[in-house]
This record gives structure tokens, C-alpha cells and sequence, in this order.
């Protein structure tokens, strides 16, 4: 498939819809590869990237847990397991971390928009090699203590969590807006 036809089938996939087998090794540093191949004003790198794969599913989804449970404690069981499992419903995550930081030259705009070009060549990636995906954020990607049990620094920020996995149909799509609507030309 060429590049074009590729990035007109791209849809995202409800999570739930996402199933396995997960991507191999292989496949994983490719598509990490194509990811850190993204415009980086300064070498900055102002990305990083966390993969949560099999059992590192699971302990992820037990710190979310834990937290969750922490802030909730009339939640019901079953409500926590939902919790438990966030890093579970699809056979892969990638997280995407944003390391903006002031920089005496780099606007930290500049490197959160770089991260966002990493997030999306990740999904990119993925989809040339046959996967489906879905960005998505969820409420602990805001949240310090979260983000600290997942591994990030003080001054780190999720650019968004990257389910990967095959979808179980063909993916349907959504309206888009005309582009008279959203395009305009300077000077006419």
C-alpha cells in the first residue's frame, strides 16, 4: 500500500475492539523507530517513549488501581477492576511522554507539538504494519501521583497512551469536516 492510501484507511478503533496478537519485538522497534523520526527543532528529543507489554500490563493497571480505590472508597469491586484493567484492554500500550522544558532557544510549544508528532507516527507506524490503534489520555494522565507510579519524572507530561492491537472489523469512519470549513487562504 502506498503512503497516501495508508494514511486516507487510518481510523482509530474503540479500545475494547482491539484484540491480539500483540505486536512482536521486532515489530515494536520499528514502530518506535518510525516514531522518533519526527521534526525535533534543537535535537532536543523531547520524547520518550514507555512500552507496557504483557505482565507490565497488569502492574501498571494495579497502580491505577490503587490509586483510583485511594480517591474512591465507596467504589464497588467491580468498579476498580475497570481501573485495573486500563493497561489490559488491548494486546499493546505504548505511552508517549512529553519532556518539554524551557530551553534558552527551543519554545517548550515547539517540543509538546514534537511529542504529538511522535504519538502520531507511532499510530502510523503501527496501522502500515496492520495494527489499529486509539490515542487516548484517561484521567490518569493528569494525574502526578499516577504518573509517578508509571515512571515519569517531575517535569513529564503523557502525550497520550497508544493501544495497539489488530482490529476485530474493519474500522468504520467518521464524519470529517469539509475543508471549506476549516481551510482558508491568505489574501483571497
Amino acid at each position: 500500500m502506498d503512503a497516501l492510501e495508508l494514511l486516507k484507511k487510518r481510523r482509530s478503533v474503540k479500545i475494547p475492539e482491539l484484540t491480539g496478537p500483540a505486536p512482536s519485538d521486532a515489530e515494536i522497534e520499528t514502530m518506535l523507530t518510525i516514531a522518533s523520526r519526527v521534526p525535533d527543532h534543537g535535537k532536543l528529543a523531547p520524547w520518550r517513549f514507555i512500552v507496557f507489554a504483557g505482565a507490565g500490563r497488569e502492574r501498571a493497571g494495579a497502580a491505577i488501581a490503587a490509586i483510583f480505590a485511594a480517591d474512591n472508597p465507596t467504589a464497588d469491586e467491580d468498579r476498580i477492576a475497570i481501573e485495573r484493567g486500563r493497561f489490559s484492554r488491548a494486546p499493546l500500550v505504548i505511552g508517549v511522554v512529553s519532556r518539554a522544558a524551557p530551553h534558552v532557544k527551543i519554545p517548550e510549544w515547539e517540543q509538546v507539538l514534537s511529542a504529538g508528532a511522535a504519538a502520531m507516527n507511532l499510530v502510523t507506524a503501527a496501522t502500515a504494519l496492520g495494527y489499529a490503534t486509539n490515542w487516548v489520555t484517561e484521567w490518569y494522565a493528569y494525574d502526578r501521583r499516577a504518573l509517578t507510579a508509571l515512571g515519569l519524572a517531575e517535569h513529564e507530561k503523557i502525550a497520550g497512551f497508544i493501544h495497539i492491537g489488530r482490529p476485530m472489523r474493519p474500522p468504520e469512519d467518521r464524519p470529517r469536516p469539509p475543508l471549506a470549513e476549516i481551510v482558508t487562504r491568505f489574501g483571497d
